[in-house]
C-alpha cells in the first residue's frame, strides 16, 4: 500500500494546538519505492523562548530519529532506532533545536532490519549503529543527485540529514539512507502491513481472535507473526487505534460538543463505558471528560 499524499491528522498527539503553535511540524513522502514500507518522514524545527513538555500516545510504528538540540554550530547531533512506545511518549523542548523523523508503517521495519524480530526494539531507544551499523557512513552523494546536500563533506547519517535547511534535501537524504539499506523482500512483513491496516480501518475488528479469522492464520500464528514483524502483539495493536480515537473525538469535543461516551465505548469494541474510561485515563493520564475540557496531562 502506498498514498499520494501524507496523511494530516493529528492522532496521537496530546494537546496538537498547542505543540503546533510552538514549532513548525511537516510530513513528507518518501521515494515511490519506500511508499510500502513507510508512513511518512516528519520533520519538526523550533525555537523556544521557554521550555514546552510534548505528549504523544506512540503508533505501533518503529522509527528512525534524527535529532539536534542546540544550534546548528554548537548543537550536539545524533540518530537512533525507536522502537514502538508502549506508554506515552512525553518529551521537553528548550531552546533551538531540529528533529528528522521516519515513521515506518506497522510491519515495514522488518525489511531494513532483517537480523532480528522487531520485538527486540519494542520499548527501546538505541543508537542508530546498534541496527545499521555503517550508518557512521553515509551513501555517496549520486544517490540523491537533485539535492543540494554534499555527501562528500558529510560524513555520517545524522550531519547529512540534520545540515539542510531546505525539506527536499532533508527528504532526499533520508531517501538515501534507507535505499542504502534495503527493503529486502519479506512476504510476512507484506502481510503484517496489510493486517495491521485492516485493523486501524476496519471497525469491525475489535478483538485479535476476529483479526486472525480475516488473515487465515492461527491466533498463535498470527502472534508469532506481529512479534517478528510489528513488535507488539494483535490485541495491543487495536488497544492503541482504540485509545487514538478516543484521543481524537476527545479533542473534537472542545468545538463539536462533548460526545456521547458510553455509544463512543460500544463503537470502540470496550465492554462498558467505565473500561473505555480506564484505558484513557491510564494512557494519558486524565479521564476523557477532563481531558475534553482542556487537553492536559499531569
Amino acid at each position: 500500500m502506498s498514498a499520494s499524499a501524507p496523511r494530516r491528522d493529528t492522532r496521537g498527539i496530546v494537546d496538537p494546538a498547542g505543540l503546533l503553535s510552538r514549532v513548525r511540524f511537516r510530513r513528507h513522502l518518501p521515494a515511490p519505492e519506500l511508499r510500502p514500507y513507510l508512513e511518512h518522514y516528519w520533520l519538526i524545527d523550533w525555537e523556544l523562548p521557554e521550555p514546552y513538555t510534548s505528549h504523544v500516545v506512540p503508533h505501533p510504528s518503529v522509527n528512525v530519529v534524527f535529532q539536534r538540540y542546540g544550534p546548528p554550530a554548537t548543537g550536539h547531533a545524533s540518530a537512533e532506532v525507536a522502537g514502538i512506545g508502549l506508554g506515552l511518549f512525553t518529551h521537553e523542548l528548550t531552546g533551538t533545536g531540529r528533529v528528522c523523523g521516519i515513521q515506518f508503517r506497522p510491519g515495514g521495519f522488518r525489511p531494513f532490519a532483517p537480523a532480528r524480530p522487531v520485538s527486540t526494539w519494542t520499548g527501546r531507544r538505541v543508537p542508530l549503529t546498534d541496527v545499521f551499523p555503517d550508518a557512521d557512513v553515509f551513501p555517496d552523494a549520486g544517490a540523491f543527485p537533485d539535492a543540494d546536500v554534499d555527501a562528500a563533506a558529510l560524513p555520517d547519517a545524522p550531519a547529512a540529514v540534520l545540515t539542510p535547511d531546505e525539506d527536499h534535501a532533508r527528504v532526499a537524504a533520508l531517501d538515501a539512507f534507507l535505499l542504502a539499506h534495503g527493503p529486502a523482500p519479506d512476504p510476512a512483513a507484506d502481510h503484517a502491513v496489510e493486517l495491521v491496516e485492516l485493523a486501524r480501518s476496519d471497525r469491525t475488528i475489535r478483538r485479535a481472535a476476529q483479526l486472525a479469522a480475516a488473515s487465515g492464520l492461527s491466533a498463535r500464528s498470527l502472534q508469532r507473526l506481529f512479534a517478528d514483524r510489528v513488535g507488539v502483539g494483535p490485541k495491543w495493536v487495536i488497544l492503541r487505534y482504540r485509545i487514538h480515537e478516543a484521543l481524537e473525538r476527545a479533542e473534537a469535543a472542545g468545538t463539536t460538543g462533548t460526545p456521547d461516551w458510553a455509544a463512543l465505548a460500544a463503537e470502540l469494541g470496550y465492554s462498558d463505558q467505565a473500561h473505555l474510561v480506564r484505558d484513557f485515563t491510564t494512557t494519558i493520564g486524565v479521564p476523557p471528560t477532563a481531558y475534553a475540557r482542556g487537553p492536559s496531562v499531569p
